[in-house]
């Protein structure tokens, strides 16, 4: 019978889960800490300073463009892990 991927016998074998969840949990936050930079921009300059909403959708946009980029890359990585994983 083949070995099962992340099973210690019959166990869970947590730590592997753990070292495989932590690089796109940090992938995740990398992009979701990138986005709010738009964000925050688009609340100071239209929030607080009064400016017009063309900032607003540019803003927007942007926030939304470095989230899309985020899902690219982050299924990339775990396409790419997948594949490394099943011809180890």
């Amino acid at each position: 019978m083949a070995s099962r991927l992340f099973f210690d016998g019959n166990e869970l074998d947590v730590g592997a889960v753990w070292r495989e969840a932590l690089p796109v949990a940090a992938l995740v936050a990398a992009f979701g800490a990138a986005a709010l930079v738009p964000v925050a921009l688009n609340w100071l300059l239209v929030e607080t300073m009064g400016f017009l909403s063309v900032f607003s959708v540019l803003l927007g946009f942007a926030s939304q463009f470095v989230l899309a980029v985020g899902v690219g890359v982050v299924l990339l990585y775990v396409v790419a892990r997948g594949n490394e994983i099943a011809e180890a």
